[in-house]
């Protein structure tokens, strides 16, 4: 239940930001006080693009009950959150946005957390 529960939330986020980032990138990255250049604005719609492929990920590996497939789901998505941990990490020693970048921080580390748990408690497949 505690997998469903986080696939399906990351699911439904990565669709949220996904399709944000696609359709609106120099809105939403005004919200974080980040100037997007039109010539740049192909880079956090890339972003966007990779996140509807995780929530679609997501979403349907909610589903599965076990296996190497779901194994395979949930160590990608580990180390998915990971390096944006550490790319948050970078970003906000950077100086460069709002006290919202934060936010993004928060929702990487949780989200390692998360699957992190499922990686390394979970027993493997057989």
């Amino acid at each position: 239940m505690r997998l469903f529960l986080t696939m399906t939330v990351t699911a439904i986020g990565s669709l949220l930001f996904g399709l944000a980032y696609l359709l609106f990138p120099e809105k939403i990255l005004a919200i974080y006080n980040i100037v997007l250049e039109p010539s740049n604005q192909w880079i956090p719609r890339y972003f966007g693009a990779n996140l509807l492929g995780i929530a679609i990920i997501c979403w349907y590996g909610r589903l599965a009950k076990s296996g190497i497939a779901l194994h395979a789901i949930i160590k990608g998505l580990f180390i998915t959150t990971i390096i944006g941990f550490v790319v948050s990490i970078f970003h906000i020693m950077d100086s460069t946005g709002n006290s919202l970048v934060w936010s993004i921080i928060i929702i990487y580390f949780l989200l390692s957390l998360g699957f992190g748990d499922f990686v390394f408690r979970t027993p493997p497949p057989e």
